[in-house]
């Protein structure tokens, strides 16, 4: 007769068998699926482009972004992750990729983007003065991930995109942060 032990070991080996010959099943289904994906990214707007004290040249946009990623979902698909991207090149660094705005979605549902005026989330700051009149490349990436399975990457660029030649000025209806600290430092707020 077999014991406790011997018999556990292979209730445990055949479920951890069992559950890897589907995992991979799994994996092997999902590069069956078929992407077809549409997406449209343009500059809305240059909101503000200025140069820090630091010496860093800095830039607030404004994106217009239409995108169908309902195809990238299949039952395997955990949650999409979604970022844009400004890429261009600089003297002293052949690529600079920027992340300037991102979302993750979990439903096919909320796959489709339609985004007339969008911020970036996160600022476009460059390491000196490589900004003004530069060619940029917007770029939306996206990464499937699974449930199962190896994380799959894709993007599309949309490419031409030129900031103003000369620094503007702060829009009106943006806040001034800096202008508003000095003040209140001035005046002993705080």
């Amino acid at each position: 007769m077999h014991s406790f032990l011997y018999r556990a070991n292979a209730l445990l080996t055949f479920a951890g068998t069992t559950l890897a010959a589907m995992c991979i099943l799994a994996t092997i289904s999902d590069g069956y699926h078929k992407q077809n994906i549409t997406a449209d990214v343009k500059l809305a707007r240059v909101e503000r482009l200025q140069g820090m004290e630091s010496g860093n040249d800095e830039a607030y946009l404004a994106f217009e972004i239409n995108a169908d990623l309902r195809s990238l979902f299949s039952w395997n698909t955990k949650q999409l992750f979604v970022f844009l991207a400004a890429e261009y090149t600089a003297e002293n660094n052949k690529l600079n990729q920027v992340s300037l705005w991102d979302r993750i979605i979990e439903n096919q549902e909320d796959a489709v983007l339609n985004l007339p005026y969008v911020r970036n989330k996160y600022k476009l700051i460059d390491q000196g003065h490589n900004l003004r009149g530069r060619e940029l490349n917007l770029t939306l990436f996206w990464n499937i991930m699974p449930f199962t399975g190896r994380l799959q990457w894709g993007h599309q660029t949309f490419p031409n995109i030129t900031l103003p030649e000369e620094y503007s000025r702060a829009d009106p209806h943006m806040p001034n942060w800096r202008a508003e600290m000095q003040r209140m430092a001035a005046s002993g707020q705080h």
